[in-house]
C-alpha cells in the first residue's frame, strides 16, 4: 500500500492472470492442426488462432515458426517446400510418426492439467468468495491506519 491508503495500481492485460501465458500450449496445439494434414506455416498460425484457447491472444506466427523448427529438430514435424508458378515457395510441415506419440502424450498430460486447474480453481473460488465476505488486515496493524503511521503491535 502506498502512503496515501490507496491500493497499487495493477496492469490486469499484463498480469498472467489474463491468460497470456498460453503460448506454452502452442505445441499441443501445432500437432493438433497437423495430425488433420499438412500445413504451410502461416495457416498452421491461423488455424491456431482460431482455437478457443487462444481466443484474445492469437499467437505470433514468427514464434509458430520457431516452435515449427524446433519441432522439426527433435523430429516431431517435417517440412518439404513447394513451388509455384504464381508466388514464391512454401514450407509445408507434416506431423511424423513421434509427432503423433507426442500429441498421444499430450493428451494425458492436459488431462493432469485439466484436474489441476480444478482443484485451483475451486481453492481460488473459495478464497475470492471468503476475503470478499471476511477481509483480514495485515497482521499487527489497524486496517484504518496509514502505513507511515502505524507500527506493528507486541
Amino acid at each position: 500500500m502506498s502512503d496515501s491508503g490507496d491500493t497499487l495500481a495493477l496492469d490486469l492485460a499484463q498480469c498472467p492472470c489474463a491468460g497470456g501465458t498460453l503460448d506454452r500450449l502452442i505445441q499441443p496445439a501445432i500437432l493438433i492442426v497437423l495430425a488433420e494434414g499438412p500445413l504451410h506455416g502461416y495457416r498452421i498460425a491461423e488455424r491456431i488462432g482460431h482455437m478457443p484457447t487462444f481466443g484474445d491472444h492469437p499467437p505470433d506466427v514468427s514464434g509458430v515458426y520457431r516452435f515449427l523448427r524446433s519441432m522439426e529438430g527433435k523430429g516431431l514435424v517435417v517440412s518439404t517446400w513447394e513451388t509455384s508458378e504464381s508466388g514464391p515457395a512454401k514450407r509445408a510441415y507434416q506431423i511424423t510418426p513421434a509427432g503423433n506419440e507426442c500429441l498421444r502424450r499430450w493428451v494425458e498430460t492436459l488431462r493432469q492439467y485439466r484436474e489441476a486447474v480444478a482443484a485451483v480453481l475451486k481453492a481460488a473460488a473459495k478464497a475470492a468468495r471468503d476475503s470478499t465476505l471476511n477481509p483480514r488486515p495485515l497482521a499487527g496493524r489497524s486496517p484504518r491506519c496509514k502505513e507511515s503511521m502505524c507500527k506493528p503491535r507486541d
